[in-house]
């Protein structure tokens, strides 16, 4: 038995009359009535109570059209559930993040947007190592990470920024540099022990500048824990800009780094040639998006 017997039998249960029924199914009334007589053989259960004047159905008859329509009605919400899956209606998007997402806003808007076009698409957004987010991306685990330029990538994944900014400084406020009243120079930091978030390339940078190599103290990745370590008093640190405006943190200053700014930005990961329809509509929404500047 098919799909279509199903049909068949319902529209002539709800018309009981096989001339409309054909009518309106757009078959002619002897194949209805074959199609018919061939649910009964598979059933062997008449269906119908027939006379020259009338058609009703037996009690066989409406018990099955109970089940023929609840199978009827479950196809059609597979069929609609599949076809709203293949245009990226439904499904799971896995984010990976780290804090600077968060606190530019990149993260939040994209979601945000999205959710709104798509608010059946379920969102795991989960913050990691950035180290770990490659090849998280790689093994499917997470499908797009926002993360901290610049980062190395595997040829496999490709990248979109969505936000510009600069790397400054964070000194504890009784710290001699934290008086300054202009940028500071690169050479002010030489002898200085730095804490270093996850993303080392501002630290890195302002040790080229200085002519020195940074002494790391501690290195706890995450940008809440650095600006906390700073603030006890454990070393300096070469932070995001966007820090200034997102973060409060008692005992802590940020000072401007004199020079050429040193650029950074938060950037969408993604697999180069992804399959999964919803991934791939965040994907599309997301390399849409200009980048904001910081």
């Amino acid at each position: 038995m098919e799909l279509r017997h199903l049909r068949y039998f319902i529209a002539v249960a709800e018309q009981l009359h096989f001339g409309q029924a054909a009518e309106m199914l757009g078959i002619a009334p002897p194949t209805l009535t074959v199609q018919i007589q061939q649910i009964e053989r598979t059933l062997d259960a008449q269906l119908f109570s027939r006379t020259k004047r009338s058609v009703a159905l037996t009690q066989a008859g409406e018990a099955f059209l109970i089940e023929a329509r609840a199978a009827v009605e479950q196809f059609e919400r597979a069929l609609n559930i599949g076809r709203r899956a293949g245009r990226g209606e439904l499904g799971r998007v896995n984010l990976g993040f780290v804090g600077s997402a968060a606190f530019s806003g990149v993260l939040q808007h994209q979601v945000r947007a999205f959710r709104g076009a798509r608010p059946h698409v379920l969102i795991d957004a989960r913050e990691f190592p950035m180290g770990e987010l490659p090849a998280l991306i790689e093994d499917g685990r997470v499908d797009i990470a926002f993360v901290r330029m610049p980062v190395e990538l595997p040829g496999s994944l490709r990248t979109h920024v969505l936000f510009h900014d600069r790397f400054c400084a964070v000194l504890p406020a009784e710290h001699p540099l934290a008086q300054a009243k202009s940028p500071l120079k690169s050479r002010a930091f030489a002898g200085e022990t730095f804490v270093v978030p996850e993303q080392r390339e501002g630290t890195l940078e302002v040790g080229r500048r200085g002519r020195f190599s940074p002494v790391i103290g501690s290195a706890p990745g995450g940008l809440i824990a650095v600006l906390t370590e700073v603030s006890l008093g454990v070393g300096v640190g070469i932070v995001p800009n966007v820090l200034t405006q997102a973060v409060a943190l008692p005992n802590v200053v940020f000072k401007e780094i004199a020079g050429e700014p040193i650029l950074s930005g938060v950037a969408a990961v993604f697999r180069r040639f992804e399959r999964a329809p919803a991934v791939k509509s965040l994907i599309d929404q997301i390399t849409r998006t200009p980048a904001m500047a910081g």
